[in-house]
């Protein structure tokens, strides 16, 4: 009785895998999730009192679509410390950053259109892209970058509607793409007329003080408001990912189409939520916890390379991100991620292949590795587990 579209989708392995972080004794390094022992509680706590305190029979009424007005000022506010200005009128208020893809699918993608992404690429974007059955194509690489000659080669040739880019220490891969080839990308996608969604969720979590500029702020100073650039980001990693909350940055042309399907999804997001959010930007305590979160992550992301250096060695390589919650890392060519997972599930310990991430041609024997929750006593003995399980296959 199901529709074609949803017999043909399955369930998120990385939803999957989540399972186990719940059971007593597991280690995991699957799911993409912020630390929980770092959600600011008392914050949080000390801005539903304030909001409790006075006269609140608002924040349990319907809401307007385009969201709440001061959360839409206080992120307008706020994005201009990291080089982003914005019309506190081009802003939508989502449920969180995943709704702002299905939307931005909704609104621009029908069957056959060609959405062109990252190689690997987020896998719940792919499991969209599935729903709208929209052509996937990954992006070619030069090295480590994408390759603009033939990226422009193929918008040339027509059919493209759609460029998804995670262009700020990637998922999975915690790639960046630097300046000079965003602003590049940013001049063909207005030459061939094609829409660049700039997902962002991970571009506060920076470990060093350098700065890349947003498609969006390119895209903006080279055309103004006549731009193809659609970004959003989220509050899921760098406050709370319970309160589903979201955000999209639009040029004008764009705003009444998608105010109009989130209108038809869900009328609104939750307006205590958002009154929650607008508050706590208001009083300074966001840019206290990213200060904190960088620190923290990139102290677990050294734990975890260092304990996979101890007892892998060269059985695995990885790159070493700037920011963000991810290593990507390739086991020895010939070598399984999907068939070592099973047997890591056996040594209490999971993460996720990294062949889910790929629109076509998987690398089998890639793996991603969250290190956002390891203490350094849990890192040491994830690293422990995964060589136990790794002796386990190969012998």
């Amino acid at each position: 009785m199901l529709s074609k579209k949803s017999a043909a989708i399955h369930s998120s392995p990385v939803r999957e895998l989540l399972k186990f972080s719940k059971e007593p004794g597991f280690i995991s390094l699957a799911g993409g999730i912020p630390a929980t022992d770092m959600i600011d509680v008392e914050g949080i706590d000390s801005v539903i009192k304030e909001i409790l305190a006075e006269d609140h029979r608002d924040v349990f009424q319907y809401s307007v679509t385009e969201g709440e007005q001061p959360l839409r000022e206080s992120i307008a506010v706020w994005s201009k410390k990291s080089g982003l200005t914005l019309d506190p009128q081009q802003i939508l208020i989502t449920n969180g950053s995943q709704q702002g893809i299905d939307l931005l699918n909704r609104v621009f993608l029908e069957k056959d259109d060609v959405v062109l992404v990252e190689r690997p690429t987020y896998l719940a974007a792919l499991q969209l892209f599935d729903y709208t059955e929209a052509i996937v194509e990954e992006l070619v690489y030069q090295d480590e970058n994408i390759d603009l000659a033939v990226l422009e080669t193929r918008l040339a040739a027509g059919g493209v509607k759609m460029l998804y880019l995670i262009p700020t220490f990637g998922n999975p891969t915690g790639r960046v793409i630097e300046n000079a080839e965003r602003a590049e990308i940013v001049k063909l996608a207005h030459r061939y007329q094609v829409v660049i969604v700039e997902d962002d969720p991970y571009g506060h979590l920076a470990f060093t003080t350098e700065r890349r500029e947003s498609f969006f702020s390119l895209a903006q100073k080279l055309y103004g408001d006549d731009h193809n650039v659609c970004y959003m980001s989220s509050f899921s990693k760098i406050f709370s990912p319970g309160l589903r909350l979201g955000w999209l940055a639009l040029p004008e042309k764009f705003l009444m189409a998608i105010i109009v399907a989130k209108q038809a999804l869900d009328l609104h997001t939750s307006t205590l939520n958002q009154h929650i959010a607008a508050r706590y930007i208001s009083s300074g305590r966001i840019d206290e916890r990213i200060a904190l979160l960088k620190e923290t992550y990139e102290q677990r992301r050294d734990w975890l390379i260092e304990s996979l250096q101890r007892h892998l060695g060269d059985a695995i390589t990885f790159n070493r991100p700037e920011g963000g919650m991810f290593l990507w890392c390739h086991l020895k060519s010939g070598i399984n991620a999907s068939r070592l997972l099973e047997a890591c599930v056996m040594e209490k310990v999971v993460f996720v292949p990294g062949e889910v991430f790929f629109a076509e041609n998987p690398e089998l024997n890639s793996l991603r590795l969250s290190y956002s929750m390891l203490t350094q006593e849990r890192a040491n003995e994830a690293g422990v587990r995964i060589a136990r399980a790794l002796q386990a296959i190969s012998s």
